[in-house]
Order: structure tokens, then sequence, then C-alpha cells
């Protein structure tokens, strides 16, 4: 029997990226996989693609019942849903912040309240949340991005409090760099894209940029059965860049 045989998951933002290689491992464990998503459409068999706009309310609702109705309850949540920004605090505009926030953080929100009597009815609940390690360090242009994977983490561990006593585990994984769509994209818009993809390269200790499978290997195991104790924690899958301080080459 596969570990996460019986188990039911949904996966916000799941048709790309980090969420498509997390509902993919998923299934590939043995889990029943629902995708929720601006654009499911290229979402196959065996995932159960599902449409909705994180910042709509009704439209997260009817998509987390229509998940539900398919795979017959909710065990697993996980919140990948999210875009990123780009500047200092100077340089976002106020609607730009509405949004960013909107996606980032009441998308977690939405997504989790609608999924919640779910997950009150199984016997092993979960709620895994992308974050960054943008919550933790300072990075250089990502004040607006920052501020939000700030307040993830402080809603993960206030959502693991709230609902430890319910049977219901939340934790969240602290991706550095990593190689997406998103980040592509970012990489494309640069005036020198392999200067800025070696630096980007650089700032991880390890070398290089984590990869998507990497970091869903972290949310499915904070997701699974293993990780049964495991509740308010921040796991960092950056290659090192929240604890290490190495010296220059050579030194």
């Amino acid at each position: 029997m596969s570990e996460f045989s019986g188990l039911r998951a949904l996966v916000t933002g799941g048709a790309s990226g980090i969420g498509r290689a997390t509902a993919e491992l998923l299934a590939g464990r043995g889990a029943e996989v629902a995708v929720i998503d601006l654009d499911p459409s290229g979402v196959e068999d065996p995932l159960v693609p599902v449409r909705a706009d994180v910042t709509d309310d009704t439209e997260v609702r009817a998509a987390v019942a229509e998940a539900a109705e398919r795979l017959d309850g909710i065990d697993i949540l996980v919140n990948n849903a999210g875009i990123g920004a780009v500047g200092t605090v100077e340089d976002n505009p106020d609607e730009q912040w509405h949004r960013v926030l909107d996606v980032n953080v009441l998308g977690i929100v939405r997504a989790s309240r609608a999924a919640l009597p779910y997950l009150r009815a199984s016997a092993h609940a979960a709620i895994v949340n992308t974050c960054s390690i943008a919550a933790t360090a300072g990075l250089p242009q990502r004040a607006l991005y920052s501020a939000s994977k700030g307040a993830v983490l402080s809603l993960t561990l206030a959502m693991a409090a709230d609902h430890v006593r319910e049977g219901i585990r939340v934790n969240c994984v602290n991706p550095g760099t990593a190689d997406t769509p998103w980040v592509a994209r970012l990489l494309d818009a640069a005036d020198d894209p392999e200067a800025e993809r070696a630096a980007l390269n650089a700032r991880q200790p390890m070398g290089r940029l984590v990869t998507a499978q990497e970091v869903a290997a972290a949310i499915v195991y904070l997701a699974g059965p293993a990780a049964a104790s495991v509740t308010g924690t921040a796991l960092a899958v950056d290659g090192g860049m929240a604890g290490l301080r190495l010296r220059p080459p050579g030194r």
C-alpha cells in the first residue's frame, strides 16, 4: 500500500511549477488529488482539475466543495497559489500591493476556511502553505513579496495554534529561489538573463536554484503520515540560504 492511499488532497495553484510537482508527487504516492487553478486546462488524469480565482471567495468555496464532492472528502490542503512582485517600497503602487496580498495571503485564508469543515471530518488532516525564504531573510527588490510571505509565515503559526486540538496540522515550506515559470519570466525580463541567473545561483550556498520537485518533496513530507507530530513548523528548502554563513571562495 502506498503512503497516501485513501487520502484526498487539494492543491491550489497546482497547474504549474511547485504546485504541479506537488500534485503529481502526491498522486504518485497514492493520494487522490484535485487541483484548483485559474487555468487548469493542462491538468490531466489522474489529477482532477477545478477552476477558481483565489481572490474570489464565492469561486473558492464552490471549487473546494466541487473538489470535496469529486474526491469524497479532503484530508490535505496545499495552499500554493501565489504571485510575485519586484521592487522596493517606492516601486509598487497601492493597487499592486492589494493584488499580491489578496492572492498570497487572503488566498490562503479563503481556501483554508472553505476546506476546514472537510478537514475536521478527516482522521488525517493537514494544511501546508507555500511560504518563502523571503519571510525570514531580507532580499533586495522584494519588499512587497517579502511582506506577503512574512504574513504567510505568521498566519501558518496562528492557524497551527487555532486548529491543533481539532487534529489539523498546519505547516509551511520556505523555498529559496526555485526554478519555476515565474522565475523564468523574471530572468527573461532582465537586461542580462545569464548574469541574473548566475547571481541567483550564487545567492544560495549550494550554488544553484532549488527545483520544484525538491520543494514538492518537502510539502509532501509535511502533508503525510510521517509528519504526524509536526505542526507549526517552517521547513526551509533553500540550499542553505537561511542558516549558512560561508566565507568567500578561497578564504
